[in-house]
C-alpha cells in the first residue's frame, strides 16, 4: 500500500480544486495549474473537509505507482499555486554575468558569444550582480529552467567556476603538482 498515496491532501482556504474526467485543476488567485494523470488512479475531492483524495483501482506494481506520483504532482501544485517555488543560482567567475532580456537569460560565461537560455511563461527569473533566482507556480517547470541555466556552464572543481545552485557543494580537486627538487 502506498504510504504517500493514501494521504489526503488538505486544501488551505483560498485554494479551489475542480476534477473534469482526467483533468485536476488547482487555483488560487492569478494562478492556475493542470494536471492529467493516468487511468489508472481517480481522483475526487470532499468539500466538507477540504480535501483531495486519490483512490487506486489494484495492487499492480505499476498502478502503485502512479497512486503516489499522482498524490505527489497534486499535492506539489496546491504548494505551488499558494506558496510557488524558487531555485538560486551563483554565477562564479571573473568577469561573468548574467542578464534578463525579455524571456530569455544572456549569460556571459568565459565563451566567445552570449549563451541565451529561454524562460517558459510560467517562470520569472531575476539576476543581482553573480545571483539567478527562478520563481514560479509549476515546480517542473521551476527546476527544469535552473538546470538549463546551469548547463550552459558547470561548475569545474579546479578553479571553482561555473554556475552552480546555491546550496551546492563543489569537491575542489587540487590539480597536478610538479616534482619538488629532482636533478
Amino acid at each position: 500500500m502506498s504510504r504517500i498515496g493514501k494521504k489526503p491532501i488538505s486544501l488551505p482556504g483560498n485554494v479551489k480544486v475542480s476534477v473534469h474526467g482526467r483533468d485536476v485543476t488547482v487555483e488560487a488567485g492569478p494562478s492556475r495549474l493542470t494536471f492529467t494523470h493516468r487511468p489508472e488512479v481517480s481522483v475526487r475531492v470532499d468539500d466538507a473537509k477540504r480535501q483531495v483524495i486519490v483512490d487506486r483501482q489494484d495492487d499492480q506494481r505499476a498502478t502503485r505507482a502512479y497512486h503516489g506520483l499522482t498524490r505527489a504532482m497534486i499535492n506539489n501544485m496546491v504548494l505551488g499555486v499558494t506558496g510557488g517555488f524558487k531555485k538560486e543560482l551563483e554565477v562564479n567567475g571573473v568577469g561573468w554575468t548574467a542578464q534578463v532580456k525579455g524571456r530569455e537569460v544572456h549569460l556571459s560565461v568565459g565563451y566567445a558569444d552570449v549563451k541565451k537560455v529561454p524562460i517558459p511563461q510560467t517562470v520569472t527569473v531575476q539576476v543581482q550582480t553573480n545571483r539567478i533566482t527562478v520563481t514560479g507556480p509549476d515546480r517542473q517547470a521551476v527546476g527544469q529552467c535552473a538546470a538549463n541555466i546551469r548547463a550552459v556552464r558547470k561548475p569545474e572543481p579546479y578553479n571553482g567556476k561555473g554556475i552552480k545552485y546555491v546550496d551546492e557543494q563543489i569537491t575542489r580537486k587540487q590539480g597536478k603538482a610538479f616534482a619538488g627538487g629532482a636533478a
